[in-house]
């Protein structure tokens, strides 16, 4: 062709015929002949007259994905990358010695080998669950690490993978289904237990369970030289788990159950004098003094150009290109493509190097930007992805501000937010010596990310959204230790000690400890002072900085255990000896509580308060806020203590403000307001379990959360522990009532669900046993259940059979174990494999429908924060409650915080989307207060888009909270309405609600409102609803998504507004108590109904009328009396209770719950 025309419709050989390998060139001759060759082999003349100055061309269309130029004299390839040459040495030395670990090429009958048979897979994973064993090529030498990385699992079967070793050479063994049948020469490591041909040997073994590893962690064995056995588990090793073995073994894996894929890891050993280079090279980042010092006196320094620069491998993602000697990274149609741009570092990182890029180019078309993070995978076996987080194992990220793993998300609120970075800024990732991940973002640490991140890791950067090019920043510091070496933490001043929790980090001299992550942990951040107080010292400390995102706040006490002989908790109130603290307003010594309704209550402070604490002469350790003595906390406290601050909850940040020791004088006339009186007994050391109040729609709890009752029906009465249940804790209920008009009873268990006192009822199956979103594991009858499932039949005494008076219990055992326990015996084992962080469910069924707690938190499992729910009277309908002016103008504008395509303009009462579809969050400026209706009105339609405005309410502040795309997607404590349906969490809950907020035209309104029994109402063009949701949190901010149609709304405030919503009352109509003074009166916010005993617009009596309408029923048989409703929101507005008394002589009687009443004459 020329010009994009044809001149030669046959000429030579097919191109689209070739091959890889094949060459093609182009040659024009001294009188201007062009001419094309295939492999060498001339194709003739294409064409003549070309121009003496004509530059070469390559078009790579369709299959031709990558060609490299040729040499004309010899066809040799003129330049190959150093990896590449390494790559091919490396690979013909191991042909050589055939010497690698690779898996044997006969193993059990269902495993498949892969990749050099470097990867083992069992067939038909979820069909078997055995026939999956496979052996290494060779023996292990001694000292020799056999490691594999899992791959992947299954979510169907129990148990997991086992590895061991065994002294049966895979050349003659006949393939057991599972190694654990093997009666000779053979040790397994099986869940968190070792097994000698085939019998426990020991039944808690290391600190991990093989049944709980995740995709990506790594499982590896040594036996070492005098003839121990060790096992690895992510590089950590977990001690001898054998001795004396044989030293002629082959490395086994048992791909059992949940395992279905791994891969045997090569080994990454360098020679002694690579080890002592880096090593060296390490010591001179971080002392750059002594890399003086040895030049200063001519000793043989290596140079730091000898030093292999961290370069991007030039193997990436198909829309990504390596430029600049393999520093910079850029995707050049940006403009055009988002996705397939991960590239990775060309070599391992070293020991506490950091990966750091700058942004340096950035398009404004893309949502999303960088993500950055490490990753086990080379580059030349990498299968690149669309984007790093949909890679399976081995892989950790930071994507927007939160942090995923293996493509789940660990941290969703952490540090600062990636997608808002600009160009010119640097973000960089760190792993430390003790495994623990770290994220940069212009030089400042944002906090741990990840815990137990092998040491063998790749950088990576995915260039996704708005990021275009990046370029890699060379390392100046050791970031691992900055910012400590010049501290002086021994002298006299009072200071932080460097030891402290995972998540605290020490600054300002040592003056300043925070928990950098905040909103993505609450815990782990435990810091001490550098020496133990004086009597009469005063250590004080000013808190800088608190969060909103938890409850609980910080928690500060003295301790006697050193800071280097600690082994720091995750909380204070888990130290178990020798520590006295003060936890919200309690007293604790040695994790246990001696007082409650202590003077000062920590939950209580705010950023700029400073709480103290002395020991004195007599022995008594005071509180001092703001520099006010708050009296005894506890006597008989011994001196040398040092002090300690647990940075916990919402408390994120403190400053020493104590420096050199106070001699405070302890004053006797200080005056102390006395205690408010408390719930608990000050001498009480033990505390009773608690229901949470979420619970079956049919379900009261009564008593302070310690008795559950079935009002109603058989069924639907599902209760829950509030708490999780920790490890050997009981939990324990006993029969109080018993109906024998119904069959079945009591079921009990353990279920994952999360479960909160303000989860939605919605959510919960009508059985314990039909509730299969979350792992739950059921005792009904004398059958154990998972999900629904069956796992094991006649496992004890029916539960049919109990009795009035007969104790259930439910325990998980430390070695993840559920027993269930009747009348205090132990049934035996229920279950295993039960996770940590479960709760106790049970359902109320059939005949027993009424239970106590009899079982207590024991002193040493009393958390940090007890939250006790204390019944406030309610309001009947008929009382009024009154807004000032200053609550009716609360919400004449919408928040500041909004999303990214939101304008908001007539000083923020009116919100317009100006861009796309979604990113249009909006919320109320302030919270709802009760029976305030927050109400928009809808101004623009666009017909192009789908579906429509969402609208409720969110349990947390919007301020420096990141709005994600749309409102279905907040997964934190949110109550929504969109189309047709409510959802709870970001999970639909119901639907077919009747209404249908996509149906909306301009003009119309919707509002919401929290009653003051904190249910949430849906209000349309005037018109409730009725409640949707119950016990919603006591802050909520009222949320509108601006969504597809919807492109424009108007907040309708009250003030503006009230006329049209809430009449006045006429003068005729109040007492004249109403008017005072002639001031002008308040008005009366509650909308008047002709029934105050029942809710407006109550659904359920609704339906009952249309019922009782279908019947065609004349008229004439009822009464004028307005019907009476007893479903459970009409109940809870009267204050029903279950029994009522009337009658000459007066009886008792029970009322119809769940009925609807109409009189007959």
């Amino acid at each position: 062709m020329k010009d994009g025309h044809t001149t030669l419709d046959e000429y030579g050989q097919d191109l689209d015929q070739l091959a890889e390998g094949d060459r093609v060139g182009v040659m024009r001759t001294s009188n201007g002949v062009l001419h094309m060759y295939v492999n060498g082999v001339d194709q003739g003349a294409a064409s003549t007259n070309i121009p003496s100055k004509v530059w070469a061309v390559v078009d790579m269309y369709g299959k031709c994905a990558q060609v490299t130029i040729v040499d004309d004299t010899n066809r040799e390839v003129a330049a190959i990358s150093n990896e590449l040459v390494s790559e091919s040495m490396a690979l013909a030395s191991n042909e050589l010695t055939n010497d690698k670990l690779v898996f044997h090429d006969r193993h059990g009958t269902l495993i498949k080998l892969s990749s050099n048979r470097r990867v083992a897979e069992r067939r038909r994973p979820l069909d078997e669950f055995n026939n999956g064993v496979v052996m290494t090529n060779r023996p292990l030498r001694d000292n020799e690490l056999f490691e594999i990385r899992l791959e992947r699992l299954v979510d169907k079967w129990s148990g997991s993978i086992e590895v061991g070793i065994t002294t049966h050479n895979p050349n003659i063994l006949d393939f057991p289904a599972t190694m654990t049948n093997m009666r000779s020469g053979t040790i397994m490591m099986s869940g968190s237990g070792i097994l000698t041909n085939g019998k426990g040997t020991r039944r808690q073994y290391g600190d991990f369970n093989l049944d709980e590893l995740q995709e990506g962690d790594k499982i590896g064995l040594i036996r070492k030289a005098n003839g121990t056995l060790h096992y690895y588990i992510n590089d950590i090793d977990q001690g001898v788990a054998a001795t004396k073995v044989p030293q002629t073994v082959w490395g086994v894996v048992d791909l059992y159950g949940m395992a279905v894929k791994v891969t045997v890891l090569e080994g990454l050993s360098q020679s002694s004098q690579d080890d002592n280079l880096v090593n060296r090279m390490t010591s001179l980042f971080r002392h750059p003094r002594t890399f003086d010092n040895e030049i200063a006196h001519g000793e043989n320094v290596i140079s730091l150009s000898s030093i292999d620069r961290l370069q991007f491998h030039t193997r990436c993602g198909i829309h990504a290109t390596v430029i600049n000697n393999q520093r910079t990274a850029h995707r050049p149609n940006a403009f055009d493509d988002f996705n397939n741009a991960v590239v990775v570092t060309q070599r391992i990182l070293r020991p506490g190097e950091m990966f750091e890029v700058v942004i340096d180019k950035m398009v404004d078309k893309w949502a999303g930007s960088i993500e950055i993070g490490v990753t086990t995978h080379s580059p030349v076996e990498l299968e690149f992805p669309s984007t790093m987080t949909n890679v399976r194992s081995g892989t950790w990220m930071m994507t927007g501000n939160g942090v995923m793993r293996n493509g789940t998300t660990i941290l969703e609120e952490y540090g600062q937010n990636l997608d808002r970075l600009k160009a010119g800024d640097h973000v960089g990732v760190l792993r430390k010596d003790d495994g623990v991940l770290h994220f940069f973002v212009n030089g400042i640490d944002q906090g741990p990310a990840a815990s137990n991140v092998p040491a063998n890791i790749y950088g990576v950067i995915d260039l996704y959204g708005q990021a275009a090019q990046a370029t890699i920043v060379d390392p100046t510091t050791d970031f691992g230790n900055f910012g400590l070496s010049d501290i002086d933490f021994g002298s006299d001043e009072l200071r932080f000690h460097p030891r402290h929790g995972q998540n605290a980090i020490i600054s300002a001299d040592g003056k300043t400890a925070s928990r950098p992550s905040a909103r993505g942990e609450f815990n782990d951040a435990i810091v001490m002072s550098n020496r133990p107080l004086a009597d009469h010292e005063l250590f004080e400390v000013c808190i800088d900085k608190m969060v909103e995102r938890w409850s609980g706040s910080i928690e500060a006490g003295v301790t006697l255990v050193s800071p280097e002989d600690i082994d720091f908790p995750s909380t204070m109130t888990d130290i178990a000896f020798d520590t006295w603290l003060l936890s919200g307003s309690s007293v604790m010594q040695d994790g246990s509580t001696i007082r409650n309704g202590y003077r000062l209550d920590l939950d209580s402070l705010r950023v700029g308060s400073r709480v103290g604490m002395m020991r004195c002469s007599d022995e008594t350790l005071h509180y001092y806020l703001d520099g006010v003595d708050q009296g005894v906390a506890c006597s008989d406290v011994p001196p040398g203590l040092y002090a300690v601050i647990d940075l916990y909850g919402q408390c994120a940040q403190v400053t020493i403000t104590s420096g050199q020791q106070n001699s405070i004088s302890h004053s006797n006339n200080v005056i102390l307001t006395e205690p408010e009186p408390t719930l608990v007994s000050p001498s009480c050391s033990e505390m009773t379990h608690r229901f949470s109040r979420c619970a079956g729609k049919n379900i009261e709890i009564r008593n302070g959360g310690t008795t559950a009752c079935r009002v109603r029906s058989y069924d639907q009465a599902l209760v829950f522990s509030c708490d999780p249940i920790k490890a050997e804790e009981i939990f324990e209920v006993r029969v109080d009532s018993i109906s024998n008009k119904w069959a079945g009873s009591l079921q009990v268990g353990l279920t994952t669900l999360a479960i909160s006192d303000s989860t939605s009822f919605a959510i919960l199956p009508s059985q314990a046993t039909d509730l299969k979103a979350k792992a739950t594991w059921v005792v009904t009858g004398s059958e154990v259940q998972k999900n629904g499932g069956v796992v094991k039949e006649n496992y004890g005494p029916s539960l049919d059979r109990l009795s009035l008076g007969s104790r259930i219990g439910v325990k998980r055992s430390a070695d993840g174990n559920m027993h269930l326990l009747v009348n205090g015996e132990d049934v035996g084992v229920a279950a295993n494999n039960i996770p940590k962080n479960v709760f106790a469910i049970i359902d109320l069924y059939g005949r027993i429908d009424g239970v106590s707690i009899t079982s207590n938190i024991s002193a040493d499992l009393i958390g940090s924060s007890v939250v006790t729910s204390v019944a406030m009277p309610l309001e009947t309908a008929s009382q009024v409650q009154l807004l000032s002016d200053e609550e009716l103008r609360f919400t004449s504008e919408f928040h500041d915080n909004c999303g990214k395509n939101i304008s908001c303009k007539n000083d923020n009462q009116t919100a317009e989307r100006i861009s796309s579809y979604n990113q249009g969050l909006v919320f109320s400026a302030k919270p709802l207060p009760q029976n305030h209706l927050f109400q928009v009105k809808i101004d623009r339609i666009n017909s192009k888009w789908t579906s429509s405005l969402v609208i409720g309410v969110v349990g947390f502040s919007p301020e420096k909270w990141t709005p994600p795309s749309s409102a279905l997607n907040i997964k934190k404590p949110s109550w929504l309405f969109h189309a047709d349906s409510v959802y709870d969490c970001g999970t639909k809950v119901k639907g077919n609600c009747g209404i249908n907020l996509d149906a909306l035209t301009v003009g119309q309104m919707v509002g919401v409102k929290i009653d003051q029994y904190s249910m949430l109402h849906l209000v349309v063009d005037g018109e409730d609803r009725g409640a949707v949701f119950r016990d919603l949190p006591s802050i909520c901010y009222a949320i509108v998504d601006l969504y597809g149609q919807c492109e424009q709304v108007t907040l309708m405030s009250l003030d503006r507004d009230v006329a049209a919503d809430f009449p006045i009352p006429s003068t005729e109509d109040r007492e004249k108590a109403d008017k005072e003074d002639g001031q002008k009166e308040k008005l009366n916010l509650r909308q008047s109904n002709p029934n105050p005993t029942i809710l407006p617009n109550c659904e359920i009596l609704n339906v009952c009328s249309r019922f009782k309408a279908m019947l065609g029923l004349p008229e004439a048989f009822f009464t004028s009396e307005v019907s009476s409703c007893y479903c459970e929101n009409c109940s809870k507005i009267r204050g029903d209770n279950l029994y009522s008394r009337k009658g000459e002589p007066p009886k008792d009687y029970a009322l119809p719950f769940g009925w609807c009443k109409f009189n007959l004459r």
